[in-house]
């Protein structure tokens, strides 16, 4: 049987930003299999928003290769094989919801008929029917990532990374779309890469959880999560969830959870691209 082409693949990877010389990644290697949800977790500033924005593309990395669907980051890219969601929703105010999410097509060459099509199903996926007129300071925070992640998925991509999309959000709201997502990664059956501060949300999420280590970031460990499908509110109730929670965290604090330089990533990042 032939072995599946990874749809991420990082070899070596390093990230040293030139303004003062911090090493935010060091001797990354990960492979990422084609309908995985892996989870990137780790202390602050190390190195988990920068990894994701190399994968994406949106950082350059120093060393090493980064491989996504077989290709350079920077040709994925071009080739529109992923959507990408930010802890803020990033919508234009201007724009209904359903002129949010057109938006990726409309840039894409789709005609009339065939982005009013896919809006349609992206609105069915995200159950956000009625609201299509709306306009987005209309909708509450929760609303709105959904609305950001239909618009990610509008075009149909290989991989979605998303960058702690709910780190914004109450406990209640977050937990909602952490069901939510999973139904859609379900449905839409693509591949995503998820940045969280948060333990519990990465094992409830993931098929895989990568801990990393202070910075200089590295992965110390990669936890298993064998938890059943679906998952559902009970899920959390469960003594494996609690194992692998425990798992996780003992493998963070072995890789510094306490010891994180001065500094965020956010900065470091902003500080490279002139921001």
């Amino acid at each position: 049987m032939s072995r599946r082409v990874s749809v991420v693949s990082l070899r070596g990877l390093s990230k040293e930003f030139s303004r003062g010389g911090v090493v935010a990644l060091q001797n990354i290697d990960l492979e990422i299999a084609p309908g995985e949800f892996v989870s990137l977790i780790g202390p602050s500033g190390c190195g988990k928003s920068t990894l994701l924005r190399v994968i994406g593309d949106l950082v350059e990395p120093t060393g090493g290769e980064v491989v996504v669907n077989g290709k350079s980051a920077r040709q994925a890219r071009l080739d529109r094989d992923y959507g990408i969601v930010f802890q803020d929703a990033v919508l234009y105010d201007w724009r209904t919801v359903a002129k949010n999410i057109a938006l990726p097509l409309e840039m894409g060459g789709w005609n009339r008929g065939r982005r009013r099509a896919r809006v349609g199903e992206m609105i069915e996926l995200v159950e956000l029917g009625g609201f299509e007129g709306h306009h987005p300071w209309q909708l509450s925070g929760g609303m709105q990532q959904r609305v950001s992640i239909a618009r990610a998925l509008s075009f149909d991509p290989s991989l979605l990374l998303m960058d702690e999309p709910f780190g914004a959000l109450d406990e209640m709201t977050r937990e909602r779309l952490n069901m939510e997502l999973l139904r859609i990664w379900e449905r839409a059956r693509s591949t995503i890469v998820f940045v969280t501060h948060s333990i519990s949300e990465a094992v409830f999420l993931s098929t895989r959880v990568v801990v990393m280590s202070a910075r200089p970031g590295q992965i110390t460990g990669v936890v298993e999560v064998d938890l059943p499908q679906p998952r559902n509110a009970e899920t959390r109730g469960e003594p494996r969830f609690f194992e692998l929670v425990t798992e996780v965290r003992e493998r963070l604090r072995a890789g510094g959870l306490d010891t994180a330089g001065e500094g965020g990533e956010e900065e470091l990042i902003a500080a490279e691209e002139g921001l």
